[in-house]
């Protein structure tokens, strides 16, 4: 089980309100207007290049918006500043994989840089399918494998919102499947997560939003 620092009874909520972002003298998105709360998944959709990525690092507090505003639990992120930032785990196109440490110290460094919850070490990748890789440098994995240690830092977090940009990149289809049994279960025990995907979820019990740019 997954579990996060939210909870029915301790709901959380991520509204965006008049969202504008601009690059290069072009609009990519503006009046944006949402808001998201424990259980759901927002999946933003829309063609290359209309501001998907933009919006993902705006949410997590690294780009600034250029009008409106995003609020965790009713408070600008820009004044919540790191405490908003204990609240989420971004995963984005690149996996953030120390390619000379082994799996399992790779997995270490999440859990010391994050709020830890009581999942194991063993517990995650043996989730993500690569128990029997923790003991190999990150380097020698495939690509697809590499990906399953990115999201194996999901599992080791207290973490109430995952931020993910693409998270089925080089996953094959049995890895898609676990992640989204992982979504599932997450979202079920009072996690939220805002992502962009290609792919067409497949979700048995989270409450999906979407949301189109572009």
């Amino acid at each position: 089980m997954i579990t996060s620092n939210a909870s029915s009874k301790n709901s959380k909520t991520l509204e965006v309100s008049g969202l504008s972002c601009v690059r290069d003298d072009r609009v990519l998105f503006e009046d944006l207007d949402f808001q998201l709360s424990t259980g759901q998944v927002l999946l933003i959709e829309g063609p290359n290049g209309c501001g998907k990525t933009s919006l993902l690092r705006i949410l997590c507090g690294i780009r600034r918006e250029d009008s409106g505003e995003v609020l965790w639990q009713q408070n600008l992120i820009t004044v919540l500043g790191s405490r908003y930032r204990e609240h989420l785990t971004y995963i984005g196109h690149h996996n953030g994989v120390k390619d000379l440490l082994t799996v399992e110290e790779n997995i270490e460094v999440a859990q010391a840089m994050g709020c830890s919850n009581q999942t194991t070490l063993e517990q995650a990748l043996t989730k993500v399918g690569l128990l029997k890789f923790a003991d190999v440098m990150a380097q020698s994995l495939s690509a697809g494998q590499q990906r399953r240690l990115a999201l194996a830092r999901l599992l080791v977090t207290d973490a109430s919102l995952w931020v993910l940009d693409e998270p089925f990149t080089a996953l094959d289809k049995d890895g898609i499947k676990m992640f989204e049994s992982l979504i599932d279960d997450y979202t079920q025990n009072g996690g939220m997560v805002v992502m962009t995907s290609h792919h067409e979820l497949n979700l048995q019990s989270s409450n999906i939003v979407r949301l189109r740019l572009g």
